[in-house]
């Protein structure tokens, strides 16, 4: 038996998040705060290219090691799924989109800073629940994530605390969509 590398695109995103926060909370400080943080409304700056790549970057940094296991849990659970359906140029594009689109919104309409790949997270749970859908339905199991996982980001979203609920709603909805206008590809015939 051997180990195979079965997932490159999470595979990769893991290390790289991995070492990002080992470096940054070792003997690089900064880093993080540098290169893997959407800084808030007043903190871009549309001049600079670091601003437009931390709009991507943000999903590799973390705050913590707690942060990074509870978010790549779930990633390295869904995302080998998501990779064998989908495709690893189609995973990387979503994951790149999701990034994206949850930074835009975050300097657009929030006061503070985000970091992590939560956004990425629901993504990938609510993308998950289209894995076995035929065109003209919609899956039961993706109601049921919606209102489970989606319904409780919103509810605790009224909360005070340092989570962005609302990247976990934009992430769950970004993957609703890649999931209702991206079909998985057919499974290869054995």
């Amino acid at each position: 038996m051997k180990i195979k590398y079965n997932s490159p695109v999470v595979l990769t995103f893991t290390i790289i998040s991995a070492a990002v926060l080992l470096l940054s909370s070792t003997i690089m400080k900064g880093l993080a705060a540098d290169w893997f943080m959407v800084p808030g409304r007043d903190g871009f700056h549309p001049g600079q290219l670091r601003s437009w790549i931390i709009l991507f970057t943000h999903v590799i940094g973390h705050a913590d090691w707690d942060h990074l296991i509870s978010n790549f849990s779930f990633i390295l659970l869904l995302g080998p799924i998501l990779e064998e359906n989908y495709g690893s140029v189609s995973l990387v594009i979503m994951i790149a989109l999701t990034a994206l689109v949850t930074g835009i919104l975050n300097v657009m309409l929030f006061p503070s800073a985000l970091l992590g790949a939560s956004g990425v997270v629901f993504m990938m749970i609510l993308l998950a629940s289209f894995t076995n859908f035929n065109k003209g339905e919609i899956p039961l199991t993706f109601i049921l994530v919606l209102i489970i996982y989606l319904g409780r980001e919103i509810f605790n979203s009224f909360a005070a605390d340092n989570i962005s609920e609302f990247a976990h709603i934009v992430g769950g909805f970004v993957g609703s969509l890649f999931g209702f206008f991206r079909p998985a590809r057919s499974p290869a015939k054995k």
